[in-house]
């Protein structure tokens, strides 16, 4: 048996262009994506992980950290960057899942099952976790974040591997938290969306600023202002494909071989040009999450990911 190329599927908006877009022309510098989604299922013609990753191979992005989102995803990610040499893991339980495991009583054993993915090879991080209040109102489903969030930080010090965080509308309970329990060494704001002054206090602290490509969107001053303002040694770039696909593909399926798009309209924000950026952003991924290649991949299994025999 093969493993299933697809764990999740997105949500399809009535109207929106299913037709990934064309390949950019590629980087002479390579780069990493270093947040991606690529269990989920998009497009008209949708392509399975080691598509995506040959795609994203000819442009230049030479390899991805795969993120999971729950349970289900965070084994998925494990057991597929095993067994791919291209892809490094992220594990976690997302915020706006976490409350949903502990109304069932679950978010306890759910914990155990992130704690013990962390700890196996090429899993490099633990995310995405953090705060989201877009979504979630004052109350129990908040605390339940809060928790979930702490779990997440001391699993990612005990393994000694990079956090990444998700924060929407919630920076100042992210960053509190952060400081109350105390970062991880390698603490990444992934798709940041802060602005000047948040981007001032992850500069204080030497956490990483992740760019997707929202940063390209027109209705986004304060991210270029955020990026103009933070130091280089600090920014990495990312897709958080299938979303936030850059312009001008804007609504259309997102993949790591868009990078090039994002990569170059961030060069162009901070006045360098996209090899230079590039050398830089992979010098700091690599120091975040080490070489892709400092550990050996294994064979495909036998049974499906994520399935246990």
């Amino acid at each position: 048996m093969t493993d299933p190329s697809f764990v999740r599927q997105r949500h399809v908006t009535d109207g929106r262009d299913l037709a990934y877009p064309p390949l950019p022309e590629a980087l002479t510098v390579p780069v990493y994506d270093n947040h991606t989604h690529l269990e989920m299922s998009d497009g008209d013609e949708p392509l399975d992980y080691r598509e995506h990753l040959d795609r994203a191979s000819s442009v230049g992005v030479r390899g991805v950290v795969q993120v999971g989102n729950d349970v289900e995803t965070s084994r998925w990610s494990a057991e597929t960057a095993a067994i791919e040499p291209r892809m490094l893991a992220a594990v976690a339980l997302h915020p706006n899942d976490a409350p949903d495991y502990a109304e069932r009583g679950e978010l306890d054993d759910a914990l155990a099952v992130i704690a013990e993915l962390a700890g196996r090879p090429r899993v490099r991080a633990v995310g995405e976790t953090g705060l989201d209040f877009f979504r979630t109102e004052e109350g129990s489903r908040r605390e339940a974040q809060f928790r979930s969030f702490e779990a997440h930080i001391e699993i990612a010090k005990q393994n000694d591997i990079a956090l990444q965080i998700h924060d929407r509308d919630a920076h100042a309970d992210v960053v509190a938290t952060l400081k109350r329990v105390g970062a991880p060494e390698r603490t990444v704001f992934h798709c940041f969306s802060g602005d000047v002054e948040l981007a001032r206090i992850c500069a204080d602290n030497g956490w990483y600023m992740s760019f997707a490509g929202n940063v390209t969107f027109k209705n986004a001053p304060n991210l270029r202002e955020a990026l103009a303002s933070a130091p280089r040694h600090l920014i990495m770039v990312e897709t958080d494909a299938p979303f936030l696909t850059p312009t001008p593909y804007r609504g259309r399926p997102n993949a790591p071989y868009l990078i090039p798009h994002t990569l170059r309209a961030m060069a162009e924000v901070i006045g360098t040009d996209a090899s230079t950026l590039a050398a830089q952003i992979t010098s700091n991924t690599e120091l975040v999450y080490r070489r892709w290649d400092s550990e050996p991949v294994g064979p495909p299994p036998t049974t499906p990911i994520g399935i246990i025999a």
